[in-house]
């Protein structure tokens, strides 16, 4: 599994919330929301310490990952965030 995370994309997570230092930003499967990759779930992001990321990318200040236990989730896809211009809000895209 592979995670990539434009640097538009990053700039964007950079200036909503308010980072002016090196972080750590864990994309997490959360129950509920729309647009995910299994029914009846999606991504959320949290700021915290990484313990067993299974993928991980530096862009900016902001170190990106995905722990072990949310593996199950991508069913063996790469993600790749970027950000969606029309929105002006990241796009998550879902690659075999």
């Amino acid at each position: 599994m592979n995670l990539t995370v434009t640097e538009e994309a990053a700039k964007w997570y950079e200036e909503e919330l308010d980072i002016d230092r090196n972080v750590d930003l864990r994309f997490y499967v959360r129950y509920g929301g729309v647009g995910g990759l299994q029914p009846g779930f999606s991504l959320a992001i949290k700021l915290e310490d990484p313990a067993e990321p299974i993928a991980e990318t530096t862009t900016g200040p902001i170190h990106f990952f995905i722990e072990a236990d949310d593996e199950w989730y991508f069913d063996e896809h790469s993600l790749e965030v970027t950000l969606d211009e029309k929105w002006n809000e990241p796009s998550f895209e879902y690659k075999k």
